[in-house]
């Protein structure tokens, strides 16, 4: 293995020199597994983030990953992976679209077993005709399984959310899993400035001690969950061990928010909070809506731009403030459900106040003038700001 020092989260984050390499989205995820001291990854390579797996494969050649293998499919990789952590190992893997709809079993049950891994989730369309194009519409049915969700914007975002991701996770009152997503092709085969930390530099070793539940080793039978088979005795029991189970997995979503606040700075990122008009969006549409607030700040019109980072736990009190504010709130997508759109309604008090798009999928691109072009409509028709 290459020679490296362990550096603290806090060092890594926000004291170590960063070097500027010129990547796409998948070599800066794989970068930051590279630091993130992981034990273990286990992929089944599927368009858009195959190179990311192969890329962490080549660094399992290298030394800088323990253990590699390339899974039967999605469903044996996810989990194979809930194995591995359930052992108290360090463990990544990535899917896509139809693979994550193919694994979409486990990932209730990584939350329910409180695993800290994570998945890098690398969004693409999954509806027929078949497409492998750029849509995330599988965040919006990924947000309620119990683990966390962050949204990156570009590669920058990956890189340090992918690190961001496993301080958090493993937090002791915390200890559940991640989807990092990007929305695919525009971020995981986009080449853009990425700020990399030391590459001899990585995070502490995963410390299975301080996990809720007990890790299964050769010394600990594996029994993590069913000390009792309470199954067997009484539908009551059972019943009301399931509940109370689902209500601590989301007590310790709640729990993450100031560890999000530490090591993110917080779920969302805000420019301009008094402005008259305000874009709420996350991933991609965030940068895409920067440029369009950008030119119309430029003609006058007063516009902001929320960018959310963090969809699970939702940043409910953050949107409900900023919310109050605005006159309109445009909230643009890439997906046809408008997910993201729901979730803000659910949370603010004058829905009329909120327009659901622009919202483009099945791969179309979102040009800053779609939104600018729809925004403008909206005040011409008469809409009050």
């Amino acid at each position: 293995m290459p020679e490296r020092r362990v550096v603290s989260p806090e060092y890594m984050l926000f004291d170590a020199p960063r070097e500027k390499k010129y990547l796409i989205g998948n070599e800066a995820v794989a970068e930051a597994a590279k630091r993130a001291n992981v034990d273990m990854a286990i992929v089944y390579p599927i368009t858009p983030q195959s190179e990311a797996t192969h890329i962490i494969g080549d660094m399992y050649a290298q030394g800088y990953i323990r253990d590699y293998y390339r899974g039967e499919d999605e469903f044996n990789v996810m989990s194979a992976v809930a194995g591995a952590a359930m052992g108290g190992v360090r463990v990544f893997t990535a899917t896509s679209g139809p693979g994550t709809l193919r694994a979409f079993e486990m990932f209730p049950v990584w939350a329910g077993h409180r695993l800290p891994i994570v998945c890098a989730f690398m969004t693409r369309g999954v509806n027929s005709p078949l497409s492998i194009q750029p849509d995330n519409i599988e965040i919006g049915w990924l947000a309620d399984t119990g683990m966390l969700i962050f949204h990156a914007e570009d590669p920058q975002d990956f890189f340090d959310m992918t690190l961001q991701a496993y301080i958090i996770a493993e937090q002791p009152e915390v200890h559940l899993p991640v989807g990092v997503c990007v929305d695919g092709f525009f971020v995981t085969h986009t080449r853009e400035i990425v700020e990399l930390t030391p590459e001899d530099e990585m995070l502490p070793p995963y410390d299975p001690s301080v996990s809720p539940v007990v890790a299964m080793d050769m010394e600990t039978v594996p029994v993590r969950h069913m000390k009792d088979p309470f199954v067997m005795k009484s539908n009551y029991i059972s019943y009301n061990t399931h509940a109370s189970w689902q209500q601590e997995v989301r007590a310790a979503a709640e729990r993450a928010r100031k560890h999000i606040y530490k090591y993110m700075g917080g779920p969302i990122e805000v420019t301009h909070p008094d402005a008259e008009i305000m874009f709420m969006t996350s991933g991609t549409a965030a940068a895409q809506a920067r440029v369009a607030m950008e030119r119309m700040r430029a003609e006058g019109i007063d516009v902001g731009l929320v960018k959310i980072k963090v969809i699970r736990p939702f940043p409910e009190k953050e949107i409900a403030e900023l919310a109050e504010v605005p006159g309109i709130i445009i909230v643009p997508e890439h997906n046809i459900t408008g997910w993201l759109a729901r979730e803000i309604r659910s949370r603010v008090n004058n829905n009329s106040k909120i327009y659901s798009g622009p919202r483009v999928f099945g791969g179309m691109t979102m040009p800053p003038e779609v939104i600018v072009k729809e925004t403008k409509k909206l005040l011409q028709a008469g809409v009050a700001v």
